[in-house]
């Protein structure tokens, strides 16, 4: 956990970068024999915990989940791939990045199901915020991903506030 100003030192993008692969097992699937949509909810949670544990060197608990759309079927027997990155990190919280794609390994096909933008806040073992360092983006699209995220957040902020009638 971060104790000290050198643990809070910038850190690029692919630090954080993550990813889990899991096969669909019959327990994840509904009667059709689809991966059930919790199911896939929680994995991209998990992916996108590992890449905030990652960067911020801490524990994190989730605030957000953004808007979520299923693609396409996930069916039993395929190799689901996550991979996730810190997209931007503010004082406490990080915004990661989780992109969902399905590898069909017997017929040697990948499709994308699933992309999910998610808010992690870094705590201590009593649940007490602590400063996440800042991200470094290298790449073009780390660039994009980073200022697009700023803009989330504001629309993130601004929707809470109109929610709690301000």
């Amino acid at each position: 956990m971060p104790d000290s100003q050198n643990d809070l030192a910038p850190r690029p993008v692919k630090d954080s970068q993550s990813e889990m692969v899991e096969i669909v097992l019959p327990n994840d699937a509904n009667p059709l024999g689809n991966l059930l949509g919790g199911r896939l909810m929680h994995l991209i949670d998990m992916a996108g915990a590992l890449a905030a544990h990652r960067h911020s060197r801490s524990y994190v608990v989730t605030a957000s989940m953004d808007h979520l759309d299923f693609l396409a079927p996930v069916h039993v027997g395929d190799l689901l791939i996550l991979r996730s990155s810190v997209n931007r990190a503010f004082h406490t919280s990080v915004e990661v990045g989780v992109k969902c794609w399905v590898e069909n390994y017997i017929a040697a096909s990948k499709r994308h199901v699933s992309s999910a933008y998610l808010t992690f806040v870094a705590v201590d073992r009593d649940g007490k915020h602590l400063p996440v360092p800042p991200i470094v983006p290298e790449t073009e699209e780390q660039k994009r991903r980073y200022e697009d995220a700023g803009r989330r957040r504001e629309h993130r902020q601004a929707e809470m506030k109109r929610r709690q009638g301000r």
